[in-house]
C-alpha cells in the first residue's frame, strides 16, 4: 500500500502562488469581470450579493483557502508551470496552483458541496486518484499500483473510479479518505465512464459485456444491472444523467460518425437528437434539463452548440471559426465554460447560454484545459 501524500497552497503574496492580471477579459471592445458579466449589470450586482450573503466571498489571495471561506468558483488543468496541474480561478481572478508536484495532475472535480476537489495524478508513478482540501492537504484514495481514472463524485460522499487493478478496467467505489473500496462491477470485460445518478442510487456506466460498448445501469450497490443500449453497427458510451435523473444522453458511432442520443432511464424512447452527417460530442445538460450543450464540426471547425433536449432549435453559439470544446454550464444555469484556441493559446473562457457575454476566464501563454465549475 503506498502512503498518503500531502502538500500545500503557495503562500499569499507569492509571485506564482497569485495573479490578478486576469481579473478583466475583453471581449470585442467590452470589459467583463471574473465572473463573465458587465461589472456594473443587474446580473454582476445579484452574483455578489448572494456570495456576500452566503458567506463564500471572503479576503483575496490567501493561502488560507479552506473549505469554509474559500474563494474558488471553478478548477482547470494548466501547463502554465511546465507540467499538468490543477489550478482554481477566485473571485477576483486570481489563480492558483493546488496540487504544484512535479507529477501529471488532471481531471479535477468537484465534491457535491464544493469543499473537496478530487483529481488523477502520477505522481506516485502511476496514475491515482487524489482528492485534496483547497488547504493543501492531499489523500491517495485508490492506492494501488494500477491504472486509476475517472473519478466522480456521488451525492452521498463517495467516489466512483475505473481501475484495471484486478486486470480488466471495472468500476470501484471508495470514500473521500479512501476507505471502504469496492469493486462494484467484478466482470471480465471493460467498465467504464461512470455516472452517479443524481439521487445517487444508481450508476450508469459502459461496458463491453456486450458484443459492442453500450450503456447500462446498476444500482449505487452493483446489483441490479440492466443493459439499456446496444447497436450491432457502433459502440454506446459516455452516459450522461438528465438532471431529474428521468433520462441519460450519450454518444455513439453507431450512424458512422459521432452522434448524440437520449434513451429514457428504462431503456426506452431511444432518440437521435442530433443527426447529423458530421462529428458531435460532449453532451452536458443545463441544470434545469431543458437543454443540451454539446460541440460539433459540422461548421468546419468544432464549435460549442446548445439545443433543447429533445434535439429541436440547434444553435452555434460560438461560431468564431476557432476550435471551441468541452462545454460545461454553471450550477445557475446562466453561464457555459468551454475550452477555446482562438487567441492561440488554449483557454478557458465563458459566455452566456446564446453567446453573448463572452469573457476569458484564464488568459495565460499556455495550455488551459477541463474547466469545472465550483458548486
Amino acid at each position: 500500500m503506498k502512503s498518503a501524500t500531502s502538500g500545500r497552497l503557495p503562500a499569499a503574496g507569492d509571485s506564482a502562488a497569485c495573479s490578478t492580471d486576469e481579473s478583466l477579459g475583453v471581449v470585442e471592445g467590452r470589459n467583463y469581470n471574473v465572473l463573465g458579466v458587465p461589472p456594473r449589470s443587474s446580473a454582476a450586482q445579484f452574483t455578489l450579493a448572494w456570495l456576500l450573503t452566503a458567506g463564500i466571498l471572503g479576503a483575496a489571495c490567501s493561502d488560507a483557502l479552506g473549505p469554509e471561506d474559500a474563494e474558488a468558483w471553478m478548477a482547470f488543468e494548466s501547463l502554465r508551470d511546465g507540467n499538468r496541474e490543477i489550478y482554481v480561478v477566485n473571485l477576483d481572478g486570481s489563480v492558483h496552483n493546488v496540487t504544484n508536484d512535479p507529477g501529471r495532475d488532471r481531471n479535477p472535480v468537484w465534491s457535491p458541496d464544493g469543499r473537496v476537489l478530487a483529481f488523477v495524478s502520477d505522481r506516485e508513478g502511476n496514475d491515482e486518484v487524489y482528492v485534496m482540501r483547497l488547504n493543501g492537504r492531499i489523500v491517495n484514495v485508490s492506492n494501488s499500483e494500477a491504472r486509476d481514472d475517472q473519478p466522480t463524485w456521488g451525492p452521498d460522499g463517495r467516489l466512483a473510479f475505473t481501475s484495471d487493478r484486478d486486470g480488466n478496467s471495472e468500476i470501484y467505489v471508495v470514500d473521500g479518505q479512501g476507505n471502504g473500496l469496492e469493486n462494484l462491477t467484478n466482470h471480465p470485460e471493460h467498465d467504464t465512464d461512470p455516472a452517479w445518478s443524481p439521487d445517487g442510487s444508481r450508476i450508469a456506466f459502459t461496458s463491453t459485456r456486450i458484443p459492442r460498448a453500450g450503456v447500462f445501469v446498476m444500482n449505487a450497490d452493483g446489483s441490479d444491472v440492466v443493459n439499456l443500449t446496444s447497436d450491432p453497427d457502433g459502440d454506446d458510451f459516455s452516459p450522461v444523467w438528465s438532471p431529474d435523473a428521468s433520462r441519460i444522453a450519450f454518444e455513439t458511432n453507431r450512424d458512422g460518425v459521432s452522434e448524440i442520443y437520449v434513451v429514457n432511464a428504462d431503456g426506452t424512447g431511444i432518440a437521435n437528437v442530433t443527426s447529423n452527417d458530421r462529428q458531435d460530442a460532449g453532451s452536458a445538460w443545463s441544470p434545469d434539463g431543458t437543454r443540451i450543450a454539446f460541440q460539433s464540426d459540422r461548421s468546419g471547425d468544432w464549435e460549442i452548440y446548445v439545443m433543447n433536449a429533445d434535439g429541436s432549435g440547434v444553435v452555434n453559439v460560438t461560431n468564431l471559426g476557432s476550435h471551441d470544446s468541452r462545454p460545461v454550464w454553471s450550477p445557475d444555469g446562466l453561464r457555459i465554460a468551454f475550452e477555446s484556441n482562438r487567441t492561440g493559446d488554449w483557454e478557458i473562457l465563458s459566455m452566456l447560454p446564446d453567446g453573448s457575454g463572452l469573457a476569458n476566464v484564464t488568459q495565460h501563454p499556455s495550455s488551459e484545459a477541463v474547466p469545472v465549475w465550483r458548486p
